[in-house]
């Protein structure tokens, strides 16, 4: 084997690295023999692979450019007949005896990689599991999905390689009967489908129509309800109930219709558990609020609870992601009497919806815009009001440097609109606040 050495570069990167052995040679590093780098990335291989060209590279490397949609081998550039990628088990043994004789150098031996499970591995799996949510087996089931929970933690080509399989839909199958049979007695195994389902987002139509039924929707929300101190069920559900909610009316409906899940909701918002589930049980409420058949009861129903003046507490308090999906929200309330009444009770909120213009982002513009707006036309009695409010919180430069910035068709629309009407009330009324315009670029 030939050997070289070289002045010390960070080839290895610093993650893990061992001190260098003190004395003359802390300052150089092992030249790595090149037919141990991949031709692709040019780094060390960690699973080398051989095409039907004969040249090896890295796995992950090849998969990447196989994936791209090349039907060449990039080092030949000839026609690739198979596709097949052979480990080179002769290569990776003398690639990790080599790490091992330079270990004194901060060269980390190469773990020895997995086999990467194959779609035959996958269908034969998920016929298992078809046959035993027939049959009811819940304990067999339940080893079966443990299983495709392994292979997806082991790496993301097994993963890629589960979900192309169809495994969403038959796990989606297997909740829904499984929820059928009882909630509690298999509420592990519900528990660990869910868990999987959860890295298998975007779901086919299928998938979506079996965790969409009543019975399998009610289970989420039974895991939701459940006063357990492991928060993953509750995380897995919601998650899901979110990717369900985001792609389908018909969820949104079915959801509401449960009892309860206002109430469930709002205490995950007043009384977070974690970020994870405050964030979606805020797209949820945003999705509920928007439907078209319960929207205006459930909009009633979250006013009373005091929703309102919640969310112009998250969105004075919160980072980013939580402060736009309470201002979409709050947009929502805006459209029911109830909740524009409390809005305008609240001597936080113009202040704070002018201030939000420009300082979050280009959604939370548009949700300020908008439920300004809404405030203004939806009720004539307090126009004017609004309207010196805004202005004397600096609304209209505020609006006139959106425009300039760029946003939009739809929050130009509405800024055009809101600045036509603001317009009459700026003289001797104005105040700006430089703070806002400072480091503001344009969009375009």
């Amino acid at each position: 084997m030939v050997f070289g050495w070289r002045r010390k570069r960070p080839t290895f990167g610093n993650k893990g690295r061992k001190k260098q052995q003190a004395g003359a040679n802390s300052h150089l590093e092992p030249l790595v023999p090149q037919h141990f780098l991949c031709p692709i990335s040019l780094s060390l291989m960690k699973d080398p692979v051989t095409l039907s060209s004969g040249i090896t590279y890295d796995r992950e490397n090849i998969e990447t450019w196989l994936e791209a949609g090349n039907f060449t081998c990039p080092v030949t550039n000839q026609v690739l007949g198979s596709f097949d990628q052979i480990p080179n088990h002769s290569l990776r043994k003398m690639i990790q005896e080599w790490c091992v004789e330079n270990r004194n150098y901060g060269v980390e031996r190469i773990p020895t990689p997995r086999v990467p499970v194959s779609p035959y591995q996958v269908s034969e799996l998920l016929f298992s599991v078809a046959s035993s949510t027939k049959s009811l087996d819940r304990l067999g089931c339940l080893e079966l999905v443990k299983n495709i929970n392994k292979w997806g933690k082991e790496s993301e080509r097994n993963r890629r390689s589960i979900v192309v399989n169809g495994t969403s839909t038959v796990l989606a199958e297997a909740f829904h009967a499984f929820a059928m049979d009882s909630f509690e007695r298999n509420a592990c195994l519900l528990d660990e489908i869910l868990f999987a389902i959860t890295w298998m987002f975007p779901l086919d139509v299928e998938a979506q129509a079996q965790l969409g039924t009543k019975v399998s929707l009610e289970c989420m929300v039974w895991f939701l309800k459940c006063r357990a101190e492991d928060t993953s069920p509750k995380q897995n559900s919601i998650l899901t109930l979110k990717e369900l909610l985001s792609s389908n009316q018909q969820h949104i409906e079915s959801l509401a219709s449960i009892p309860g899940v206002v109430e469930l909701l709002f205490g995950f918002i007043e009384k977070p558990i974690c970020p994870t589930i405050t964030k979606s049980s805020l797209l949820l409420v945003f999705y509920l609020l928007s439907s078209e058949l319960s929207g205006e009861r459930i909009k009633l129903e979250f006013v009373n609870l005091g929703l309102v003046s919640l969310m112009l507490k998250l969105i004075v308090d919160s980072e980013k992601s939580l402060s736009e999906r309470a201002l979409g929200v709050l947009d929502r309330l805006c459209e029911c009497e109830e909740g524009r009444q409390q809005v305008y009770n609240n001597a936080l909120t113009i202040p704070v919806l002018v201030k939000k213009i420009l300082r979050v982002s280009e959604l939370a513009s548009q949700y300020s815009v908008s439920a300004i707006l809404k405030l203004i036309k939806l009720d004539k009695k307090h126009e004017e009001t609004v309207l010196v409010e805004a202005v004397q919180v600096g609304a209209f430069q505020k609006l006139v440097l959106l425009l300039q910035l760029g946003c939009g068709d739809d929050t130009k629309e509405k800024a055009t609109e809101l600045l036509k009407l603001i317009n009459p009330y700026r003289a001797g009324l104005e105040c700006i606040e430089s703070v806002d315009f400072k480091n503001l670029k344009r969009s375009f």
